[in-house]
């Protein structure tokens, strides 16, 4: 039976469909086939890869295990309902992320989102909502998003991540004394990880940095490189060798100038002891 051709861009729902109706394929499973194994006709698979029918939270879960996409469609489901609060472009640059194999990340001023507490994610959102930038309703949303992203850290496929955190990262008060314990506590732990690098850039390296802005490099399955810049308005994937080739270049200068992880560790630690006091 011939399938009809999907428009991903039509509506938020319909690129979810997309996404799914190129799991299932992947998967080499018909409509039929899906709906039975979740508990669905192959109509109602037929409506939700097209875009007319909202799938539940529960069934989103349930068809990432059968589909073993590890966590795709989920974090595609959070962005429908937090998609207000998302800045554009980036629930296409988190489905990458949930495949990628490497992620490289430079963050400026706050704890990148992959090492958020909860607590941490929810200061940032609430502030949003006090400027009336979201709802409260899209502020859950975002937070859900973030800790669905945050699966992969502790899945069995879990990426290589090495994270260069400028010192404002780990010097800017957000949520709080307490929060800003508990998050500096967080990032101590995440040092025993042993597919998770971090390191600090001092406020030292002046105009050494050889980043100003925030960057994601991801590296694919396939050892292809993606790499993820954000603006004010939206976020932007390239895969234009040029670009993401200087950026991997700058990233490396950064890293080498950075302080080891060793150091950063004390870094971590002398700020979290800061607060104490």
């Amino acid at each position: 039976m011939r399938e009809t051709k999907l428009n991903p861009s039509a509506s938020p729902l319909a690129a979810f469909g997309a996404q799914l109706r190129k799991a299932r394929q992947a998967a080499g499973m018909t409509q039929a086939e899906l709906g039975r194994l979740t508990s669905l006709s192959d109509s109602q698979i037929s409506n939700l890869e097209r875009g007319t029918r909202s799938p539940t939270l529960d069934w989103v879960v349930e068809v990432d295990r059968v589909l073993n996409t590890g966590g795709t469609l989920e974090l595609t489901y959070w962005s429908l309902s937090g998609g207000g609060s998302l800045l554009e472009g980036f629930p296409e640059y988190a489905a990458h992320e949930a495949k990628a194999v490497e992620l490289r990340q430079f963050e400026l001023g706050v704890v990148p989102g992959l090492f958020q507490t909860r607590a941490y994610a929810e200061a940032l959102a609430a502030a949003d909502v006090r400027r009336g930038a979201i709802t409260a309703e899209e502020a859950e949303g975002r937070v859900s998003y973030l800790l669905t992203r945050q699966q992969r850290l502790d899945s069995k496929d879990v990426a290589l991540v090495h994270a260069v955190l400028d010192e404002s990262c780990i010097r800017r008060l957000v949520g709080g004394a307490t929060v800003m314990r508990d998050q500096l506590d967080c990032l101590v732990e995440l040092f025993e990880r042993p597919r998770t690098i971090i390191q600090v850039a001092p406020f030292s390296m002046g105009e050494r940095r050889s980043l100003a802005l925030p960057v994601v490099l991801l590296t694919m399955p396939d050892r292809s490189m993606l790499g993820y810049a954000e603006s004010q308005a939206r976020g932007f994937l390239t895969r234009e060798t040029e670009t993401v080739t200087a950026w991997a270049r700058d990233y490396d200068r950064l890293q080498m100038g950075a302080s080891s992880d060793v150091v950063s560790l004390e870094m971590i630690r002398a700020a979290r002891k800061d607060l104490r006091s």
